[in-house]
Formats: structure tokens, C-alpha cells, sequence
């Protein structure tokens, strides 16, 4: 992944790229001014540190989802955090949350919605547990974002807070892998199907959002033995 830019990226260097084709042809025809050229050379400038500070949000995201338990899914849900202000290992353990509580969420909406009518008791018990199952989580993955935004800068408060965020979060996992072993009791194939998809996708999202939190953990203690 080491050379994946993102769309944003890659616009910049693109763009980069043209003005200074332009401002060579223009100097090379006569038809630059001084004060033309003095803008275009200010733009450059604002332009390649712009693209700079991208570049190196880029690498913080590539760097931490290369060992995450899911790379792949990894760079694609946090692509856009490194369009925004995903700086530090703090800001990329938030954004991975954010990203397992919103398809935690759309999970709990659509287990909802799934028809109960004509399904046998065995099939009802098992949506309906997993139904729970998925709102435990949703509570969970809120709290540890909520124990993220207010992380302390201390060692025995941030390590209190950081032991919260890991408990909630390998709660919710195991939440997911219990909704998960009802499956074979929903004898509809393609409700058995779909649940089981988005279970697996929301799983892997919230496998990640824990190796973050453990990264960012890691990362905290080496500057506070």
C-alpha cells in the first residue's frame, strides 16, 4: 500500500503538476509578468506545502492499516480521514470507531426491519437475540468514542480511560461473534445470508477500530514509562 494516494491526493499533485507546466510555457512565450510570476510562485508554494501536509496524512493511514487485522478494509474506511485531520494515532483510533459505530448502527436499523411474519420460533429467538446483541454493541462502540474525545494527558487517568475503550470494544466483537452463532437457526437463505454479511462487515470494522486503540495505547505508553 506504501504507494496508494488518495483521490484528494493525487487531485493536489495533479493539479500541482499543471501550474507549473503552464507558468514554464508562459515564461517561456514572453506573456509572464513579474507580478504574474511572483502570484503563480506564491501559489506553487501554498500549493506543494498543501500537498505535503496531505501526502503525510496519507502516510499516518497507510503506516497503521498495514498491520491491522483487515488492511485492505482499513485504507478504504479511513481513506477520507486522511482528507481531514487524521494527524495522530488518537485521531485515527476515533475515525475507525466512528466507522464501526455507523455500520453498527445501519446493522441495528436493519435487524429491525427484518420480517418476523410466518418465521418459525427458532428463527425469531435467533433475530431477536442478535437484534440485542447489536444494540449491546452500538452502546458500547458510543462509549468508547465518547472515552476517546475526553482521553487524559496523564499516565494513570489516560491508562484507565484507554483499559475502558478496550473492554468496551472487544465487547462489542464478541457481541458480533454471538449474533454470528444464531445464524444457523434463521432457516430464511437469503435473511440468513444478508445478516450474515453485514454481521461479518461490521466485525471486521470493529477488529480494526480495536487494533487502533491498541496502537494508540502503545504509542501513549512509550512516551509515559
Amino acid at each position: 500500500y506504501s504507494h496508494t494516494l488518495t483521490p484528494l491526493t493525487s487531485l493536489w499533485l495533479s493539479d500541482l503538476q499543471t501550474l507549473k507546466k503552464q507558468c514554464h510555457t508562459l515564461s517561456q512565450m514572453g506573456m509572464a509578468s513579474p507580478f504574474s510570476i511572483l502570484g503563480t510562485t506564491l501559489l506553487l508554494l501554498f500549493l506543494s506545502f498543501s500537498a505535503a501536509a496531505i501526502k503525510a496524512q496519507d502516510d499516518i493511514v497507510r503506516s497503521s492499516c498495514v498491520h491491522a487485522s483487515y488492511p485492505k478494509l482499513c485504507l478504504q474506511t479511513l481513506s477520507t480521514c486522511s482528507d481531514h485531520a487524521c494527524k495522530t494515532p488518537r485521531d485515527l483510533a476515533q475515525a475507525a470507531v466512528k466507522v464501526s459505530l455507523s455500520r453498527a448502527r445501519r446493522l441495528s436499523s436493519y435487524l429491525a426491519q427484518v420480517p418476523t411474519t410466518g418465521a418459525n420460533k427458532r428463527q425469531q429467538a435467533a433475530l431477536r437475540d442478535c437484534a440485542e446483541q447489536i444494540s449491546d454493541t452500538v452502546d458500547d462502540l458510543s462509549k468508547t468514542l465518547s472515552e476517546l474525545k475526553h482521553l487524559g494527558r496523564r499516565g494513570e487517568e489516560f491508562q484507565w480511560q484507554m483499559s475502558n475503550a478496550q473492554t468496551w470494544v472487544s465487547a462489542a466483537l464478541t457481541n458480533e461473534d454471538t449474533c454470528l452463532d444464531g445464524i444457523p437457526y434463521v432457516d430464511d437463505k437469503k435473511i440468513k445470508s444478508d445478516v450474515r454479511r453485514k454481521i461479518k462487515n461490521v466485525a471486521k470494522v470493529t477488529s480494526n477500530a480495536l487494533y487502533m486503540i491498541n496502537r494508540l495505547d502503545e504509542s501513549r505508553s512509550r512516551r509515559d514509562p
